[in-house]
């Protein structure tokens, strides 16, 4: 960032003559996800910060090292500063937690992600479902850590796709996307994120079960988290059908 012709990253792919989209579709063959061209229009403006895999496949695309592609990225003035200044908002009541949860979703505009595989919270399912089905360009993304833990969530994933078809695209952009991690290779992480708000459960601190509080964070923030989200569900496999959603066992607890 800074020079006349931005960053590093970016210069790569102009000496390679390549644009967004045969940029990123290279990418996609290497490490095998599903990035898109605004996420790569944020790495290269430094808006966002490259995941490892991609970090890995980008090298590997353009043949040049990590610490000269992502130098804009990983210095003091770009998205780590924004995020290192971020503040956030704790709830300490499940009451409020859900209510919390639930004004993420309803104010999602462009993107909704959700990770973890523990929902079943009716409200807030529902929620779901119901921004899904009344917006039509909202892009969702829902990223599992093994298999659902509660027949609810395995539901609620039936009738989303039932409400998209996740194979399909709106505007050249695909609306629904469900990836699977297995436990074994990736952390379960929990939190629901829109480009303007996010919620991130913490374990209780009133007892050792559950968890029932959780912090509201805005703007950099969400928007960080919405990126986290959909790097994670790239990197993940794709459930494409519903009959891939109706085989997911339910974690025997």
């Amino acid at each position: 960032m800074g020079t006349p012709d931005g960053s590093a990253l970016k210069r790569a792919r102009l000496e390679e003559n390549l644009t967004l989209e045969e940029a990123v579709a290279a990418l996609n063959r290497i490490t095998g996800g599903t990035s898109d061209t605004s996420q790569l229009s944020a790495w290269e403006s430094g808006r966002r910060r490259t995941g490892l895999r991609n970090r890995r496949g980008l090298v590997e695309l353009y043949g040049k090292p990590t610490e000269e592609l992502f130098a804009h990225q990983d210095g003091q003035d770009g998205v780590a500063q924004v995020l290192h200044q971020a503040q956030g908002t704790l709830v300490t009541r499940w009451a409020d937690l859900v209510e919390a949860m639930i004004s993420v979703v309803t104010g999602a505009r462009e993107h909704l992600v959700v990770t973890g595989s523990r929902s079943r919270e009716k409200a807030y399912l529902d929620a779901i479902e119901t921004v899904v089905a009344q917006n039509p360009d909202l892009v969702h993304t829902r990223v599992l850590y093994g298999p659902p833990s509660h027949p609810e969530l395995s539901e609620h994933l039936v009738r989303l796709v039932e409400l998209r078809d996740p194979s399909a695209r709106r505007n050249g952009v695909r609306t629904l996307s469900i990836g699977y991690a297995d436990r074994g290779e990736a952390l379960e992480r929990f939190f629901v994120a829109s480009e303007r708000k996010a919620v991130v459960p913490l374990p209780s601190l009133h007892s050792a079960d559950g968890f029932d509080c959780g912090i509201v964070l805005d703007g950099e923030a969400a928007a960080g988290l919405v990126h986290h989200g959909r790097e994670a569900c790239a990197a993940a496999r794709l459930l494409g059908t519903i009959r891939d959603v109706r085989e997911l066992p339910v974690r025997r607890r």
